[in-house]
């Protein structure tokens, strides 16, 4: 199955985009997320990290870029 990828714009991380993220760990196991330009938390890019994997109980498996795989 191909890994969905979810892009994090200019809202941030907001409740939707969590509960959209888990729907599609529970259902296909490994998201990509993609922080984009309009980003304000591209800096923080570590603690971004950090919450997702910490709001959604899963673990990171890679972070290239602004890009960051998810996997439940």
């Amino acid at each position: 199955m191909e890994t969905l990828k979810i892009n994090v714009g200019k809202n941030g991380i907001t409740e939707s985009l969590i509960n959209e993220i888990n729907f599609q760990l529970e259902k296909r196991g490994t998201v990509k997320v993609k922080l984009l330009r309009n980003f304000d938390g591209r800096k923080e890019k570590d603690l971004v990290v950090k919450e997702l994997a910490e709001r959604l109980k899963c673990r990171v498996i890679d972070l290239r870029g602004f890009v960051i795989t998810l996997e439940r």
